[in-house]
């Protein structure tokens, strides 16, 4: 086992959040928000009923930055227990889209299950039936420059 690479700054430790219960995912939804990801990352294995993203996220915890400017970092977001996949006003034919997210959520069934739901900017989201809510949100790279120079603005 291996341990963290450190940050330049020595201090800030890459996120690996785990969420079980709607409080967690709010904190996970929170960090994922205005996070972007091509189309093309999006991964779901039927067989291991696994649903990945590969997002350039935001990075909202980042305490240092009016010392180095805002700055993304790539995470993956995976949620388990997946049992059903759909989407509505996403066109998975064009490979060349771009979604942003601006939500994750918690639809809660019986017994557990329920369905996570991803609001994506445009009217677009992502329904994920799940047997039980597991979602993880793990950084992947180190941080890097946010290409515009500004953080995301919010609306409404």
């Amino acid at each position: 086992m291996t341990e963290d690479a450190k940050f330049e700054d020595g201090r800030e430790a890459p996120l690996n959040l785990g969420a079980m219960e709607e409080e967690d995912l709010r904190v996970i939804s929170s960090l994922a928000q205005d996070a972007v990801f091509p189309i093309t990352e999006m991964t779901w294995q039927p067989a291991k009923r696994r649903f990945g993203l590969l997002l350039n996220r935001f990075r909202w915890e980042d305490q240092g930055r009016e010392r180095h400017g805002p700055e993304r970092v790539q995470s993956l977001l995976v949620v388990d227990n997946v049992l059903r996949v759909a989407s509505q006003g996403i066109d998975r034919s064009d490979k060349d889209t771009i979604l942003s997210i601006l939500a994750i959520t918690f639809e809660p069934g019986t017994e557990g299950a329920g369905h996570v739901l991803l609001t994506l900017a445009g009217d677009g989201a992502l329904r994920l039936e799940v047997e039980a809510l597991e979602v993880t949100l793990k950084d992947v790279t180190r941080p890097y420059r946010a290409p515009s120079g500004k953080v995301p603005h919010h609306e409404g």
